[in-house]
């Protein structure tokens, strides 16, 4: 029964993970980093007029602001729902490190020291608290220390940085191969008996250092699930989100403490410690890996290496689940791993869950939409051969205009949902606009944002959102993360930002920054042909009868303006 219940915990994480990621991409927006050093200024104003020569004198200044504050009131909200994904992220991270080799062992013997130095319950309680409130600033500190480190402008570049998503990846196989035992991650042995010598100090200062020499010690372990949550806290760009990651984790760290020394007779009820503990480890680290692809697909898209496709993607992950329901059933065996005479009924239930997960995976290597990770996978654009794409129509738009060839079609047609057909520039978005007398819809997108693929996914593929994206709207699909150089010529020093605008990524993000206030992506622009906005702009919303009526809305703006 004991270890029932922890193998449940271990598949309530395996499944709770992908669905916290789901969780977030439902309820946020994703920010890309402007241009550096980015001041919004109020849109209208003498110097947003003069920002981008995209837009001129084209934009309505009492709509526009109308719109600017809908989308700034959103993207404030949206914030605070994405520092309570983090904080709940860090408690599943911080209750998979209480199950880790390094810790679980020491539950019964640091709480055991406490009750019998203490000398009664009260005491010991209170110590006890103690301890965990050290734990829990010692681990808060290091989120900051990260945050400081780098700064929120930087934390808000990551999520598209080549480099730093390419030493993410690193990191995280290297988090994975340790947890399936090819190394251990340790900090140097002279600076943890150092901080353990201290420990013996009585009084708070020596409970704190307890704490400290508990988190050096147990590094080996936590190492890799702190790093991989701080990289996931700090990518997303919050200013705060490594600190509550961290706060998080910690808490989950210290309640185990502080609740055996409150009723130390729980004590009992614990499982022994065994081999169970490194299948922990080796369940995770199958789990590290699989997240490691994510950070490298980031730099795939945004520089064009065409390496990692969809197909490509989900078969590395059916791979590696599959793997881990082999070693789960005890098939396979790693280095650290004691014999496994018999399958257990709870083990045989996580690995039928995983194994289930594996099967789910499979149909989107012919095109499946796994809308439930949808936001997680590269564009559907990538996918070769896609059973679900084969009888889509072409919309015939582009052949009723006067423009021959799409500015940037080469780049971004792979990021483009198949059976739409957009425009990649603002320019000859409003030149269609003029020749077929339709609305343009424009679609602040990027390769790295989640919730644009989960709005294209779940919203655009229902059938009267495609026809009337399809029919009623000249698409413009601009990218604000590419990395993409820009002719020399086409360079400019931008007025809203002063900063040198050199990739069609800046040029875009400074374009939607200057005219509209807004960094968030997706971000839906609905817009004449001469650039004027017909209604409010509207940000990731999944309920498709929300952008229907958005739809509709604009559209009607537009005929009622054209008559």
């Amino acid at each position: 029964m004991k270890k029932v219940l922890v193998l449940i915990l271990m598949a309530t994480m395996f499944i709770a993970l992908p669905a916290i990621k789901s969780y977030a991409v439902t309820q946020d927006t994703t920010a890309t980093a402007p241009p550096d050093d980015v001041v919004f200024t109020e849109v209208g104003s003498a110097q947003d007029s003069a920002a981008n020569e995209i837009v001129k004198d084209s934009v309505k200044t009492d709509t526009l602001k109308t719109a600017v504050s809908a989308v700034t009131t959103s993207k404030s909200d949206a914030d605070k729902l994405t520092l309570w994904q983090t904080f709940i992220k860090g408690l599943l991270f911080g209750f998979a490190a209480i199950l880790m080799p390094c810790i679980f062992p020491m539950l019964p013997l640091t709480v055991s020291f406490f009750t019998k130095k203490a000398g009664s319950k009260s005491k010991a309680v209170g110590q006890a608290v103690i301890y965990g409130i050290s734990i829990i600033v010692i681990y808060v500190a290091l989120g900051m220390l990260v945050t400081i480190a780098f700064g929120s402008d930087a934390l808000n570049a990551l999520s598209t940085n080549g480099i730093f998503n390419a030493f993410f990846f690193l990191m995280l196989v290297v988090f994975g191969a340790s947890f399936l035992g090819a190394f251990e991650i340790t900090l140097p042995s002279a600076f943890v008996n150092k901080i353990d010598a201290k420990s013996d100090k009585g009084g708070l200062m020596g409970i704190f250092f307890m704490a400290f020499s508990l988190a050096l010690v147990s590094f080996s372990c936590t190492g890799p699930l702190i790093g991989t949550l701080l990289v996931d806290a700090a990518s997303k760009g919050d200013r705060l989100g490594p600190a509550v990651g961290m706060f998080g984790f910690s808490f989950a760290l210290a309640i185990p403490f502080a609740l055996f020394a409150l009723f130390p007779s729980l004590l009992k009820s614990l499982p022994k410690s065994g081999g169970w503990l490194n299948s922990v480890k080796v369940v995770l680290g199958f789990i590290e890996l699989a997240f490691a692809f994510k950070f490298l697909s980031n730099v795939d898209l945004a520089y064009h290496w065409n390496l990692l496709d969809r197909e490509i993607f989900l078969a590395i992950w059916i791979a590696i689940f599959a793997l881990m329901g082999i070693y789960l059933l005890g098939k396979i065996k790693f280095s650290h791993d004691s014999d496994l005479p018999y399958l257990s009924v709870p083990r045989t239930f996580l690995a039928i869950v995983v194994f289930a997960w594996v099967i789910y995976l499979i149909p989107g290597m012919w095109g499946a939409p796994l809308k439930s990770i949808s936001a997680f996978l590269p564009p559907t654009a990538t996918q070769d051969f896609d059973l679900n794409n084969l009888t889509a129509a072409q919309p015939a738009a582009s052949a009723k205009t006067s423009i021959k060839v799409k500015k940037y079609a080469e780049l971004f047609h792979r990021l483009t949902p198949k059976g739409f057909d957009p425009y990649y520039d603002f320019e000859q978005a409003k030149q269609a606009s003029k020749e077929l007398g339709k609305p343009v819809l424009i679609d602040f997108t990027g390769w790295n944002c989640v919730n644009c693929r989960k709005m294209e996914n779940n919203v655009w593929s229902d059938t009267e959102v495609a026809k009337r994206l399809k029919n009623d709207f000249v698409m413009a699909e601009l990218v604000v993360d590419d990395k993409t150089e820009l002719p020399v010529e086409e360079h400019y020093v931008s007025t809203f930002s002063k900063k040198k605008i050199n990739t069609i990524g800046k040029k875009w993000s400074d374009f939607q920054a200057a005219t509209f206030n807004s960094n968030s992506q997706p971000q839906y622009v609905i817009v004449d042909g001469d650039g004027n906005v017909l209604v409010p702009p509207q940000g990731a919303d999944y309920n498709p009868e929300n952008y229907i009526k958005f739809l509709d809305s604009g559209k009607a703006a537009f005929q009622n303006k054209n008559k």
